[in-house]
């Protein structure tokens, strides 16, 4: 019964009943942290001076003992095998986009012919996984397997079923980080130390910056049987054709609307073992686009930010399944409505209390706020095509600009009142802004800031980095990556900046100027410096795109060329003088987005093709073929005249349907030719190059007269789960 195969899918898929998921009796404060070997469980089992050591390490930088090693992994080991566990694993992120883990049991022999649980701080330390089957951009050959992972003593250890995860990094046999948590790692080093020195300028208590990360997390729910019946979204995480449904998000009717019963019960039971994982989860809502939702949790430190998030992706899948859902974590899944992101909420904090991005209540602590939102915009500016570069993959570039996804042009919104005060230093001489009052202190001539900035400006969501009251929001990245591209990039960008701001302004003050003085003087440069990168208007528009070039803004919409920014002579020393990543690491990571970018095209064309030629052809044949017999039978029953009249629409539909099916095969072997000679391109770069220039349009081609075809061909006939279908949960 080919002709009822996807009404069969649909009916099974709303047959699905969801879970009844019961909370906890305790409340959530109560089972946080359940899974995670966290302060208190290391206060319950480590010995008093090993916990002390550890908290150091934490919360401090300071340096691990690996004299300690051994105690740690016997208090983990005890604790593990109170919860049920067996088995370990180092947990590592390569640039996959994902995480990796290999499991081993708590078991060694006991020299009697029996087994002991066993678990030593050596292979708590470190572990040897197989490095050359991973992404590494040329550094291992795959005779050369060897890589290490090493802890993360900063990211607590937490079990998933019968496992007992540990985070570490994954570096290659000869020390180039073959991941996403070293480069992050040092970059968050080095923007702490850039910022603790700029912040010894106002406060003298300082000893340590943080930088805190929240992220926003889009996702869209599809039902499982609908899911498995689209080849292309089983593949490729996206709907590769289909007419966009008569409604979809045109009433706004979805957005912050009453959740679902079925999806509040998915929810519910992520939420319960999100927090049982110490995910700190806390917003939950309808997104824009119809079966389109968000969640949110409370900021957190960067590095541990990103491991929640990379581990909450992996939950949502297994979780999504378990109530009869796919996750779908593409960013642009279905064309025509809101594509998914992953807002990054970026700020700084300093351990004496003060969020260094919100302003204050004195004229010293408002030229501060000035001086860390300055040397933001100055990082932002000067490396505006790397930041770029660092949210670009072929799966985002279908949801820049569109759909209120901002565009692919890096900008800052930064409201009214700021932008006003920005333009008063930039128009004032800075001698004019900065007064001794003798024994009444010092007076700076900068409008007054009130803490009511926080809510006092409007959201730009055509902004890919806007700051909002107390932070700055990096709404570009994509739902699917890795946020740690976007956060390495940024921290390094500016660690950098922060450096050079104070070292112009230690150098003004050697030479007699005093501090405060000297710190305007610095700001007033880099307000003009920097104000190319400042705006606030629509960035849909196509003057926007016309100004930003003209400002010297990237306006580059090739992704593989967008890629090129992480080796300009200006990103390379900035990672380098940073201690972030080295040339040939950069090298490596550019080859690995090249490879992957041809990869992901490659995958999407082969499916296309495929679909075209044996899906939707010989259904739309099949039909035409009913067509042509009706037509047949009509001069069988009435006169030629009358039957030529009243056979006129069918007529145009089979020459409309033998139209587009031959532009189809047609598109279909121009796609496969297009692949054949970029694959024949041995330089990786330039193969990504022609994969975008020449078999992207193809698929583009091939799409629109699919989904012209689809309005055509019979509905019942048409095997594949449409819009309307997916997009609309029962």
């Amino acid at each position: 019964m080919a002709n009822n195969l996807r009404f069969q899918v649909v009916e099974e898929a709303f047959k699905k009943h969801a879970l009844d998921v019961k909370a906890p009796s305790e409340r959530p404060s109560e089972y946080f942290g359940k899974y995670v070997f966290n302060k208190e469980k290391m206060y319950r089992y480590l010995p008093k001076n090993v916990y002390d050591k550890m908290i150091d390490v934490i919360d401090n930088g300071a340096s691990l003992d690996r004299s300690i090693a051994d105690a740690v992994a016997d208090g983990m080991k005890k604790w593990a095998l109170e919860m049920g566990v067996t088995h370990y694993t180092h947990w590592f992120q390569p640039l996959t986009e994902g995480t990796a883990e290999k499991h081993d049991a708590f078991v060694e022999h006991d020299g009697k012919g029996g087994m002991i649980e066993k678990f030593s701080g050596k292979l708590l330390v470190q572990q040897e996984p197989d490095a050359s089957s991973f992404p590494n951009g040329g550094i291992r050959n795959t005779f050369e397997a060897r890589g290490y992972s090493a802890w993360d003593p900063t990211s607590p250890v937490f079990i998933i079923d019968d496992t007992l995860c540990i985070p570490t990094i994954f570096i290659a046999y000869t020390g180039e980080a073959l991941d996403y948590k070293a480069p992050l790692l040092r970059a968050l080093h080095a923007v702490g130390k850039a910022a603790k020195d700029v912040c010894q300028y106002f406060y003298n208590d300082v000893t340590k910056v943080q930088v805190n990360l929240g992220w926003e997390q889009e996702y869209f729910l599809v039902d499982e049987g609908l899911y498995s019946a689209r080849p292309d979204l089983l593949m490729t995480g996206r709907t590769l054709m289909g007419h966009e449904s008569a409604k979809n998000q045109q009433m706004d009717d979805h957005y912050f609307g009453t959740i679902p019963d079925r999806v509040v019960a998915f929810m519910k039971d992520l939420e319960i073992q999100s927090l049982e994982l110490a995910i700190p989860v806390k917003t939950r809502h309808n997104e824009v686009a119809p079966n389109q939702f968000e969640l949110a949790p409370i900021f957190e430190e960067c590095n541990l930010a990103v491991d929640h998030n990379m581990l909450l992706m992996s939950l949502m899948k297994k979780v999504a399944r378990k109530h009869g859902f796919r996750v779908l974590l593409h960013e642009k899944p279905f064309d025509g409505i809101n594509g998914s992101g992953k807002h990054c909420n970026w700020s700084l904090s300093s351990d004496n209390g003060v969020l260094l991005h919100a302003p204050g209540t004195t004229p010293e602590e408002n030229l501060r706020f000035i001086t860390f939102i300055v040397e933001t915009l100055m990082a932002v500016y000067h490396h505006n095509g790397l930041l770029k570069a660092s949210i670009m993959s072929a799966t985002n570039a279908h949801r820049l600009g569109g759909n209120e996804a901002p565009p692919a042009i890096i900008s800052s919104f930064l409201g009214t009142q700021l932008t006003e005060v920005l333009n008063h230093i930039e128009t004032s001489e800075a001698n004019e802004l900065f007064n001794l009052k003798g024994k009444q202190g010092m007076e700076i001539d900068i409008p007054q800031i009130p803490d009511l900035i926080v809510d006092n400006t409007d959201r730009n969501r055509t902004s890919p980095f806007a700051f909002t009251g107390n932070r700055f929001e990096f709404r570009a990245p994509g739902s699917s990556v890795n946020c740690a591209s976007a956060m390495i990039a940024l921290n390094a960008a500016m660690a950098e900046a922060l450096t050079s701001f104070k070292e112009r302004v230690d150098a003004k003050i050697v030479k007699g100027t005093d501090k405060i003085q000297a710190i305007l003087e610095v700001l007033k440069d880099d307000v003009k410096t920097c104000k190319p990168v400042r705006f606030d208007g629509n960035g849909y528009s196509e003057e926007w795109v016309k100004e930003a070039a003209k400002r010297g803004l990237d306006v580059e919409k090739s992704c593989p060329v967008i890629f090129e920014h992480y080796l300009d002579e200006s990103s390379i020393k900035m990672f380098e003088s940073t201690k972030v990543m080295n040339k040939k690491e950069l090298e490596a990571r550019n080859e690995v987005k090249w490879e992957m970018y041809v990869k992901t095209v490659q995958i999407e064309a082969r499916v296309l093709g495929d679909l075209a030629m044996n899906h939707i052809i010989p259904v739309a044949t099949h039909y035409q073929s009913q067509l042509i017999k009706n037509v047949q039978g009509m001069k069988d029953v009435f006169s030629s005249e009358r039957a030529e009249r009243l056979s006129t629409r069918n007529m145009k539909l089979i020459e409309e349907i033998a139209e587009r099916t031959e532009k189809i095969e047609q598109l279909v072997e121009d796609l496969t030719e297009a692949r054949r000679v970029a694959n024949r391109i041995e330089d990786i770069h330039q193969r990504a190059i022609a994969y975008h220039d020449t078999v992207c349009p193809h698929m583009e081609a091939i799409r629109k007269q699919i989904d012209k075809l689809e309005l055509i061909v019979e509905d019942g006939l048409w095997t594949l789960p449409k819009y309307r279908e997916l997009l609309f949960i029962r």
